[in-house]
């Protein structure tokens, strides 16, 4: 390693605003065997399989941040396990668990492959997954995720318990499909010993509905949860934007993720790499530095070490994200499913 190099490692990742960056996600792909209504449109086209990062560069560039001080990696998509080879990645990374250079190998799925994969992870090092679960009707799932699937994702997440992986679930607040369902999916969540975190809809890419329709604040679902139960904040962070309280009733803890009403952006450590090797410094900005161009100019890290000091000198305050308007474009054209859920 040279001594650039070795400054920029004992250096670490600082933004502009002293922040530093210890967290990323990565994206493995943009494919997906879901279509939910929210994140992307019915008739998706997805990326040419040619323009993705093979699964030696996405190890790479892991790896190029992982020497930068980055603790915390986690692999998205589209749907992670959608991703040929995904397991051999992950076995890979690996190694840095192993060596102590990385605290956490995790990812976020939607669950419906996640029984197969389940034992896979835990021998690979996984020790937590994130599963999105918008509903527990059958019905209302499917007409959310446009596929009729609720029971592969339930089985998913048992079998991951079963294999000792620690699971959290992610649910998107939607007023028009599964606002009056939220206290019961919370309380299923914590009956069943996982954790949960509500989310706010992002207006990321364009979809087939107005966002608005389906805009729901989650101050206002605090505030209808507070009138039956007893929520108390907890100072614990996991490595992403929720805040987090404990349910006196359910004995649970329950996290909000709350981009629109309340900017949680002060405390950002994150950074995102999509599955074609683009680096976006917010997710709520167009902002970006390639790596796939240095990754494939050079098999030494140099050009890729100096985009990624690039992009950080570039990282911003905040993202640009405003309450939803009737009729108003995205924030950003990208989908979810492009950047990385």
């Amino acid at each position: 390693m040279s001594m650039a190099a070795d400054i920029r490692q004992a250096h670490g990742l600082i933004d502009p605003f002293g922040r530093t960056v210890d967290y990323v996600r990565v994206s493995v792909t943009d494919r997906c065997n879901l279509r939910c209504t929210y994140c992307m449109s019915e008739e998706m086209k997805f990326l040419p399989k040619a323009q993705l990062l093979s699964l030696e560069e996405l190890d790479r560039v892991c790896t190029a941040f992982v020497r930068r001080g980055v603790r915390h990696l986690r692999l998205t998509g589209g749907e992670p396990l959608m991703r040929r080879g995904f397991l051999d990645l992950v076995r890979g990374l690996s190694r840095h668990l192993d060596s102590g250079a990385l605290d956490e190998l995790t990812l976020t799925t939607n669950g419906v492959r996640l029984k197969e994969f389940a034992q896979g992870l835990y021998q690979a090092g996984v020790r937590r997954v994130n599963v999105s679960l918008d509903s527990l009707d059958r019905a209302t799932f499917a007409r959310i995720a446009r596929a009729d699937c609720l029971a592969q994702v339930l089985d998913g997440i048992a079998a991951a318990q079963d294999a000792g992986l620690k699971v959290k679930i992610n649910t998107v607040a939607l007023k028009r499909d599964n606002a009056n369902d939220l206290p019961s999916i919370i309380r299923w969540a914590h009956d069943c010993g996982m954790d949960i975190t509500l989310i706010e809809t992002m207006p990321l890419g364009a979809v087939d509905e107005d966002r608005t329709d389906q805009f729901l604040s989650l101050a206002e679902v605090r505030r209808e949860l507070e009138s039956y139960w007893t929520l108390t904040e907890l100072g614990m962070r996991t490595g992403g934007p929720a805040r987090y309280v404990r349910i006196a009733e359910t004995g649970g803890k329950l996290g909000f993720i709350t981009p629109l009403t309340h900017n949680f952006c002060e405390s950002c450590h994150r950074v995102r790499i999509t599955c074609t090797g683009t680096l976006f410094m917010c997710l709520g900005q167009e902002g970006s530095e390639d790596l796939r161009g240095p990754l494939r100019a050079s098999a030494q890290d140099d050009l890729l070490n100096q985009a990624i000091d690039r992009a950080l000198a570039a990282k911003p305050k905040s993202h640009d994200f405003l309450l939803p308007v009737r009729g108003a474009k995205p924030a950003v054209k990208r989908h979810m499913s492009v950047t990385g859920g």
